[in-house]
C-alpha cells in the first residue's frame, strides 16, 4: 500500500485542522499547548512567510511588501510555502494558524493538496481585546503597530469572517471565547480535540 507518488510521505489519512481568530487573539500560544497536548505539528503562514522574507528569496520582498500593507499574500505562494512544512514533517496531524485567510486561500488549498479540514477551531475574541494585547506583546515585529493592526482587523472582517460562516454551515465550526485567560481557553479547546479524537475525526 506504500506506492504512492511521494508527494505527502504518508497516504494514511492527514488530519488538518484551521485555526482561526483575529490578530492578537491568542492562536500561536494556543497552538504551543495543542501541540504539547495532542501531538499535532503546528504550521503558522505568518511565520512561513516571514522565514521565506529571511531567506531572501525571489518572493520575499514582495511578501514582506504587502504584510506591511496588511495585504493578503497570493494563495499559491502561502500554500505551496505550507504544502512543503508538511512534507517535511513526519506527522499527519497538522494544525494550521492563521490560515485560510480567505475564499481563495481555500480552493488553493483545497485544488493543490486535496485535503479537507476535519474542523476549524475558531477564536472569537473582541477588537478592543486584541488591540491591547497585540500593542502589549510588541515583540519586535514590524506589523505589530496601530495602523498595520487596523487594517489586519479590516482584512480578517472582510476576508476571514466569511470562511467562518461558510465553515459553519458545514457544522465544521468549533467556536471559543477567546477574550478569558488562556488557562481557561485551552480547558474549552481540550474538550474539543479531545472528542474529535475520540470520533477518530
Amino acid at each position: 500500500m506504500e506506492e504512492h507518488d511521494g508527494r505527502l510521505p504518508k497516504q494514511k489519512k492527514v488530519k488538518v485542522v484551521f485555526v482561526l481568530g483575529g490578530p492578537g487573539s491568542g492562536k500561536g500560544t494556543l497552538c504551543a499547548k495543542i501541540v504539547e497536548q495532542f501531538g499535532y505539528s503546528h504550521l503558522s503562514s505568518g511565520d512561513l512567510l516571514r522565514k521565506e522574507i529571511k531567506a531572501g528569496s525571489e518572493h520575499g520582498t514582495m511578501i514582506q511588501n504587502m504584510m506591511n500593507e496588511g495585504k493578503l499574500v497570493p494563495s499559491d505562494i502561502t500554500v505551496r510555502l505550507i504544502q512543503k512544512a508538511m512534507q517535511e514533517t513526519d506527522n499527519d496531524k497538522f494544525l494550521l494558524d492563521g490560515f485560510p485567510r480567505d475564499e481563495e486561500n481555500v480552493r488553493t488549498f483545497e485544488k493543490l493538496t486535496k485535503i479537507e479540514p476535519d474542523f476549524i477551531l475558531f477564536l472569537d475574541c473582541p477588537e478592543e481585546e486584541m488591540t491591547k494585547r497585540l500593542l502589549s506583546r510588541n515583540q519586535g515585529r514590524e506589523d505589530d503597530n496601530i495602523e498595520t493592526i487596523k487594517k489586519r482587523f479590516r482584512v480578517f472582517q472582510e476576508s476571514t469572517l466569511p470562511l467562518v460562516n461558510y465553515y459553519a454551515s458545514k457544522g465544521k465550526v468549533r467556536k471559543v471565547d477567546a477574550a478569558r485567560p488562556v488557562e481557561d481557553v485551552f480547558e474549552s479547546v481540550k474538550t474539543i480535540f479531545s472528542s474529535a479524537n475520540e470520533q477518530g475525526a
